[in-house]
């Protein structure tokens, strides 16, 4: 295998995606899978390369990631970002197109922390009257 032309990290809730780009013909592969096998959905394939139809660039690259944690949600997620902070190594001049599609900032939300004397984080065991 050749050597990646960039290696980066994104993260979402519990996932981290490593992902490596080079240059290539627009082959992506998740965990030694290809894309359309590992993210079975249509909305997480899509999430999971945006980046590179952002940038008009999804045959130009091959996409290698290795993603652990998390739901396949979160891991989409992750690789999104991952695949955007490559694309802006790669090419600082489409950093603004990236910002403004919003694929470079963190999704901060978590899972909420349960409370005690609760279920869950806000649900509470039925009320009894008597």
């Amino acid at each position: 295998m050749t050597k990646p032309l960039t290696q980066t990290t994104g993260r979402r809730k519990e996932s981290v995606a490593r992902v490596r780009v080079r240059p290539g013909t627009g082959k992506v592969t998740v965990n030694g899978k290809p894309l359309n096998v590992y993210f079975c959905t249509a909305t997480q394939q899509n999430s999971a390369i945006e980046a590179l139809r952002v940038t008009n660039s999804l045959d130009q690259y091959d996409v290698d990631a290795t993603i652990h944690g998390g739901g396949v949600t979160g891991q989409s997620g992750a690789m999104r970002m991952g695949l955007a902070r490559s694309l802006v190594e790669i090419d600082p001049q489409v950093r603004p197109t990236l910002k403004k599609a919003g694929l470079l900032t963190r999704d901060s939300r978590r899972k909420e922390s349960k409370k005690y004397g609760l279920k869950k984080a806000r649900k509470a065991p039925q009320y009894t009257k008597r």
